[in-house]
Formats: C-alpha cells, structure tokens, sequence
C-alpha cells in the first residue's frame, strides 16, 4: 500500500485502463456501461481525475475482476480518496504541481538538472522566496515557500529519499536575491550534501555542451515495483508527466551521462565553497 493519494489514483488508472484493454473493450463501450461520459472514463484512466471504490467496483464487475484481487484495488481506491498534506495549499499551488509534489512525497529515488536556479528540495527560504517574487510576484508568496519548505521533509524522513542533482554552474553564480541569501543558499547545499542519500554534482562550464541544454527535469523512482518511474518536465504554467518506458530510459541515459561529464562530489562540494566566498 503506498502512502501518497496521487500515487494510489495513478495505480488505479494504470490498471482500469490494462483491465479495460485486456478485455477487448473500447472506451466508449466501457463507459456506456459505467453510465459515465467517455470522457470522464479517459480522464480516469490517465490519472488526471479520481474515482469513487464504488465506481472502482462496478468497473471490476465489469472486466469480470472478483476476490482478493478486486478487494485490493477497491481498498488503494479507497487510499486515493484521502488528502495529501500539499492539498491544503491548493490555493496557491496549481493542480498540475499538486500533481507532481504527490508523486514526490512517495518517490524513492529523485534524479534531477538545473540549469537556472537551485531545486526545490534544496531551497533556503530566503532564495525560494526570491525566486516566487521573480517568477510569480507577491500574491502568496508566503504560503508558496511554506509549502516549498515541507516538500523538503523527503529528505530528512526514516527513508529518506535518494537524490542526485546535477547543476549547471551558472546557477552557483547568479545571485538570486542579492549576495547574502546566495551565501546562504550555497552553505546550505553544502551541508545538504553531506547527507548519505543526496548527491549534488556541478557540471561546469568547461564540459562545453552536453545532452539537457534544452529542458531541466526530475526522474522520480517508486520502491513498490508495480509503481513505474516517471519523468516530469514544467515551466511557468504547465507540468507534464512522462510514463512511456522509452521516455524515460532517454532521460535516464542523459542523467547517466550528465553525471560523468560533471565534477565529482567532493569537486562540487569543493566548487561550491569557493562560490559561497565569492558572495562574501
């Protein structure tokens, strides 16, 4: 049983939509027999809305699905309806980074590039509030880094995720929110980094070009095997999940990639102290 809602009603998608294909039907034949709209099916089955169990177990009945096995996805049905702790900033975080921190609260593995600016999980306060007055302006900036700062319990709870950053080294040197937070935002990295699950690496500018000059993104892992890996790509006003195995293997050989091209840790960690002293 996995703890994030989003993860549970993605599952439930994923095996709707496996369970309706394995039975030959389309959908619209699947949803005249649900009396639902065939849209709404499809909106079902690609995890962009949720599903009530009752609905989960006339669906069942109907790819002929009893038992044990129909008991087991009517009760991860049921984990889908709780709400996750993000849904109580729903007011200043838009449905489809919702979407993403769900999936971020339960992942194992993060692996991750930055071209710009530092991620998420390693933001001071400061910084993060920098960067929602740059990008988005004041309008619930307080909520927004609130929000931000809990995001980043996954590092420090009993399975902490694991995380391996590889920054571009422009976003060691341009000082968002003036020199003081920038000295702080690195000495935070660096104490970040000692931990035993992050790994953060510097890809400096003399790698010269390289395979992710055109997109930052996040490959997340799951430790449940039935939970397939995704990529998530955003930008101002979109998300967009990846969950093609081709989709991500390509992301997964760039970060390989990225990885040996960049410093080393102890490089990197090296690289951002002397950049700290350089905001001094």
């Amino acid at each position: 049983m996995t703890a994030s809602p989003t993860v549970r009603r993605r599952r439930i998608a994923r095996e709707l939509r496996h369970l309706r294909e394995r039975t030959g039907m389309t959908l619209d034949q699947a949803a005249r027999q649900l009396d639902m709209s065939k849209s709404n099916l499809s909106r079902i089955e690609n995890a962009q809305i949720g599903i009530k169990p009752r609905d989960v177990r006339a669906a069942l009945a109907l790819y002929q699905v009893t038992g044990d096995d129909a008991e087991a996805l009517i009760e991860i049905a049921r984990g889908a309806q709780q709400r996750g702790w993000w849904q109580n900033y729903s007011d200043v975080l838009p449905e489809w980074f919702e979407f993403y921190v769900g999936l971020e609260a339960e992942a194992a593995t993060l692996r991750t590039y930055e071209a710009e600016s530092v991620p998420g999980l390693l933001q001071t306060e400061e910084y993060a509030r920098a960067i929602y007055r740059l990008t988005a302006g004041e309008d619930g900036v307080d909520r927004k880094v609130a929000a931000r700062m809990q995001r980043q319990e996954v590092l420090h709870r009993d399975q902490p995720v694991q995380l391996s950053v590889v920054l571009n080294e422009a976003v060691l040197l341009r000082p968002v929110g003036g020199a003081t937070v920038m000295k702080d935002q690195l000495r935070q990295m660096l104490d970040i980094s000692q931990l035993p699950n992050v790994t953060i690496q510097v890809l400096p500018f003399t790698a010269g070009g390289h395979p992710a000059m055109t997109t930052p993104y996040v490959i997340l892992g799951f430790a449940d095997a039935a939970e397939e890996p995704v990529v998530y790509l955003d930008n101002l006003t979109m998300g967009l999940a990846l969950e093609e195995a081709a989709h991500v293997h390509g992301y997964t050989l760039v970060h390989e990639k990225l990885s040996r091209m960049a410093l080393t840790p102890e490089d990197s960690a090296a690289h951002l102290e002397a950049a700290s002293r350089y905001f001094a």
